[in-house]
């Protein structure tokens, strides 16, 4: 495993963030903006968690609880940092949060199409649902 530091993200790295997700993530969401990161931030200060190494954002994951559900979201390694425990850092952070604050389960939302991205949940030991399905309806 490399050197890293895992800490909650601040409202001023919103652009950094989506730098980094452009780079790193796969799928684009409604909310990938300033504003929805910024407000994220502000709303739970320790749900956007992150991860740097030698001073740069190496992978992240959206550790969200609503005083019912921990749901999981944004879960994203630089491609030049995968394989090296940076996802298990991220996700041990995010189930810690969790277990703090009496969490239950964790809920992640995974695109269907990225095979990697259901290896590494499956990996963290996070089984697939199939009878659940999302709904959505946008806003804007």
């Amino acid at each position: 495993m490399i050197d890293l530091q895992i800490r909650a993200a601040r409202a001023d790295e919103a652009e950094t963030v989506l730098s980094f997700w452009k780079e790193a993530a796969e799928g684009t969401s409604i909310t990938d903006d300033v504003d929805g990161v910024t407000r994220l931030v502000a709303r739970d200060p320790e749900a956007l968690i992150l991860a740097e190494s030698e001073g740069r954002v190496v992978g992240s994951v959206i550790a969200g609880y609503d005083g019912w559900r921990c749901s999981l979201y944004r879960l994203a390694v630089l491609p030049s940092h995968r394989r090296q425990g940076v996802a298990s850092a991220l996700l041990e952070a995010a189930e810690s949060r969790f277990l703090a604050v009496g969490g239950r389960r964790g809920d992640a939302m995974v695109l269907e199409a990225n095979e990697r991205a259901r290896r590494a949940w499956a990996a963290a030991g996070y089984q697939r649902e199939d009878h659940w399905r999302r709904w959505v309806k946008p806003f804007v």
